[in-house]
């Protein structure tokens, strides 16, 4: 195995992982962009030249992805190079990666079984270098008395904030697995299948894990988050893409009862089990589509919509299910009308998908004031900084910060 260092993706940015011809040598959390990523992690391994990862590497990459979505990442078995780390660093790290996920323990606790009960003060120094971030979890290990704690070493691009974070993602998935109460469930505050859902589709991820993992990275939406209650983001399944975003096209710019009343003359042009389809659009004169209230513009889209449908120029719905997230945006913006906007609301509406933040829509960025005390609605930047604190689980997030916006404009309770 020759040194090398390689960037990968995961739900919270892009990581970096370096390895020699022992093991991984270092595994870097994300730094803002990739250029401070690789800056860091060269600080502990310098001189590493960028390669393609060898397959035990690979597998450490897997089991970094899966991690950081909340499931079993199977690092324990990930063999790491510590030639260049002190013996007592070295004890220490093999102490902590024994912690088992869902757990925490003390600087202290470490140091007993260590069987060096004055040293806690010395492991938390090592854990602060510690450069194996997640194979070697320090986030299970917590000062005495709950104190948040520094974050060092290849944690300090990751932020002290995802420490808790992840400690609260491994305790939710450990209480799911052993079948205690269900993460999305009422004792959680969580909510399982939105409104209108199709039998075995819901969201792509269990809410109860995503409110505890927000709450433990963001203690100011956590405020926002018991002000509001348990998590409800309605989701409303589509018969195909084409039903979804014929929808999402009349809605445009209109009131939602106005938008209403104009789909379902529409709809109503067509009656029939089968619903509103492309080959009704297509065989349908300008006339016919106008007289349901709906605009030359409007028309010019559904009619291109329904020409990359009938093409196959658009996927299935069970395609696009199966695609990332940037992709889906990319395939949904290619039809006439269709914005990155509209692209992520069927994101997070029609596929539940768990982390999409889209940073342009006015009602989050008036939320996001509201909800953290700004005068004037929030910029992208500021939007997005915070965010960071979110992932992988901005859309839990956002939905929050609309809700802020619906109690604000309510206004008090009588």
């Amino acid at each position: 195995m020759n040194r090398g260092f390689a960037l990968f993706d995961t739900v919270i940015g892009v990581c970096g992982i370096a390895w020699s011809e022992r093991g991984v040598t270092c595994v870097q959390l994300p730094d803002g962009d990739r250029g401070r990523t690789v800056e860091r992690l060269l600080r502990v391994v310098p001189g590493t030249p960028e390669g393609v990862p060898p397959a035990a590497v690979r597998g450490a990459v897997a089991g970094v992805v899966r991690q950081l979505r909340g499931e079993p990442g199977g690092l324990a078995s990930v063999e790491l190079d510590m030639s260049g780390v002190p013996a007592f660093g070295r004890r220490v790290y093999e102490t902590v990666r024994a912690v088992p996920a869902g757990e925490s323990v003390t600087y202290a606790a470490v140091a007993e079984r260590m069987g060096r009960p004055e040293a806690a003060r010395a492991v938390g120094r090592a854990l602060a270098r510690n450069p194996f971030a997640l194979v070697v979890p320090c986030h299970r290990v917590v000062p005495a008395g709950g104190r948040t704690g520094g974050a060092g070493g290849a944690w300090a691009g990751g932020g002290v904030t995802t420490r808790p974070g992840l400690r609260a993602l491994e305790s939710a998935a450990r209480t799911a697995a052993a079948g205690g109460a269900a993460a999305g469930g009422p004792a959680a505050g969580g909510a399982g299948q939105g409104p209108g859902q199709g039998a075995g589709y819901g969201y792509g991820f269990d809410p109860g894990t995503a409110v505890a993992y927000l709450r433990a990275s963001d203690p100011g939406l956590a405020a926002v988050m018991d002000r509001t209650g348990p998590f409800a983001m309605p989701l409303n399944a589509a018969a195909s893409v084409f039903a979804a975003l014929a929808e999402a096209i009349v809605h445009q710019q209109l009131s939602t009862k106005a938008a209403a009343t104009i789909h379902g003359r529409l709809r109503g042009l067509f009656p029939g089990a089968g619903g509103l389809s492309a080959e009704h659009v297509l065989g349908a004169d300008d006339e016919l589509l106008r007289s349901a209230g709906l605009s030359r513009p409007k028309v010019a889209s559904l009619r291109d919509l329904a020409h990359r449908v009938d093409t196959g120029m658009l996927p299935e719905l069970e395609a696009i299910r199966e695609m990332e997230d940037e992709a889906v945006v990319a395939c949904l913006s290619s039809v006439r009308g269709i914005g990155r906007w509209t692209a992520q609301m069927f994101l997070m509406f029609r596929l539940g998908r768990p982390d999409v933040l889209p940073v342009d829509d006015l009602g989050l960025r008036h939320g996001f004031s509201i909800a953290f005390g700004g005068t004037a609605p929030a910029g992208v930047e500021e939007i997005e900084k915070r965010g960071a604190l979110w992932r992988p689980f901005r859309s839990v997030a956002c939905w929050y910060l609309w809700e802020a916006l619906e109690e604000a404009r309510r206004g008090p309770s009588s």
